[in-house]
């Protein structure tokens, strides 16, 4: 995995950086760019690519591997495995549609169109069942 080629930090972002790589991680794990039997960079490779503490990055894979989605093992390094999703709940939804039109009305109010906003969308959708 050509980690510069795919996860992207941004130290200047409010978001917290273990969270860009978990969310970044996430989007390729959902799309099966990385599928199950992918061996991860080690912890120190990927944070060496990436210019960021080594602990930053391992608690990254630590919430991946929380979530089902990476076995760690000492010395061996993350590898992702098959992980069965889990039912949404209501909750779940609910939180989505409120992130949602959270962050619309955010690019919105900087002067993204609702065309280029709906474009954005469809193409985030098709990648990710790609």
């Amino acid at each position: 995995m050509a980690s510069e080629a795919n996860i992207r930090v941004d130290p200047a972002s409010n978001v917290p950086i273990y969270r860009q790589i978990v969310e970044g991680l996430r989007a390729l794990l959902v799309s099966e760019k990385l599928p199950p039997g992918t061996h991860l960079p080690t912890v120190r490779d990927l944070a060496l690519d990436l210019g960021v503490h080594f602990n930053t990055v391992a608690e990254a894979y630590r919430l991946l591997a929380d979530e089902g989605w990476l076995e760690l093992k000492r010395r061996r390094g993350a590898v992702v495995i098959r992980r069965t999703a889990p039912q949404a709940t209501r909750k779940t939804a609910d939180a989505f549609g409120r992130r949602l039109r959270e962050m619309i009305a955010q690019v919105r109010s900087e002067g993204l169109s609702v065309s280029q906003v709906t474009k954005e969308l469809q193409g985030v959708a098709e990648e990710l069942n790609a």
